[in-house]
């Protein structure tokens, strides 16, 4: 047979570089994918930004204003000087925004595994740890967008945050964000139906929020109660406002790093484990990862 009678040999496949292979380059590609994937679904999705930022901002406008005289916050660390209420509570504000973010990525991992692009991944031969990665960067990426947004609005108020501040912060967020999103990751392997994650939601975030120290101060909170003091103090939620407010002002907790930097690599360890399809959480449920197995 000919080459023009088969059409085949006259025009031959062209090959992708790296497409389907298991290297360091394709990991990066799946990444790049996958983020690139989230930031195109958050900035089409315009009333995911907006309703991101009602929850700090009503707060920063209405309480905050209301509290400034009452609630205003003595010199403790980071703070050199006297700071009003408005001042202190950015920093909780902003790292809310990345617990909602994390629980909302989480809601849409529910969703992607069952109907959605993630179940087609998660059958795909690039090891499970590494997807479940991509699509915890891709939601911190969105989270940290928000916060900066957030960030830029409360520069208009006298928060005394210095210039050096919000690129020092980056680090913070980030870590804070992998944190807030591994613990979210983990719960969406515990859930099966989007009706029972909303549940979930509501007694994660709202304790979670509220026993920090993102609203009061600490001390505040022990002189009223030792043992909400040491619930706050056990929330990974306070490490990660302080060390969000700490790098806002240039300086570095090392203690709430190592809290939050240890509990976002277990819970992520917990999350990699939850999906695995031979012994996770998924294959026990008969979800999709136990059917791919």
């Amino acid at each position: 047979m000919s080459a023009s009678s088969n059409p085949t040999a006259a025009s031959p496949v062209k090959s992708v570089p790296h497409a389907g292979r298991l290297d360091a380059v394709g990991y990066l590609i799946a990444l790049a994918g996958i983020v690139r994937r989230e930031l195109l679904r958050f900035f089409h999705q315009k009333e995911r930004f907006f309703s991101a930022m009602v929850r700090p901002l009503v707060w920063l406008f209405i309480f905050a204003a209301g509290f400034r005289n009452t609630l205003g916050t003595s010199i403790t660390p980071p703070y050199e000087t006297y700071v009003l209420y408005e001042a202190y509570v950015i920093p909780g504000l902003a790292v809310m925004i990345q617990l909602f973010n994390g629980m909302q990525s989480s809601l849409s991992m529910v969703y992607d595994r069952e109907v959605g692009s993630m179940k087609v991944l998660l059958t795909s031969p690039y090891p499970r740890w590494t997807l479940l990665l991509a699509k915890l960067v891709a939601g911190v990426s969105v989270s940290i967008v928000q916060a900066y947004a957030f960030l830029a609005i409360a520069w208009f108020w006298d928060t005394g945050i210095p210039p050096v501040g919000y690129l020092a912060a980056l680090p913070a967020f980030l870590a804070s964000g992998l944190m807030l999103g591994a613990i979210g990751l983990f719960l969406s392997s515990l859930v099966r139906q989007l009706e029972n994650f909303a549940s979930v939601m509501n007694f994660v975030i709202f304790p979670m929020f509220f026993a920090s120290s993102a609203l009061y101060p600490l001390w505040q909170v022990r002189a009223s109660s030792e043992w909400l003091y040491l619930i706050c103090q056990a929330n990974p939620f306070t490490h990660a406002v302080e060390l969000v407010r700490f790098a806002l002002y240039g300086r570095f907790e090392p203690v709430a790093c190592a809290v939050v930097v240890g509990t976002g690599l277990l819970f992520f360890t917990l999350a990699v484990i939850a999906y695995d399809p031979g012994r996770g959480i998924m294959a026990r449920r008969g979800g999709p990862a136990g059917e791919a197995a």
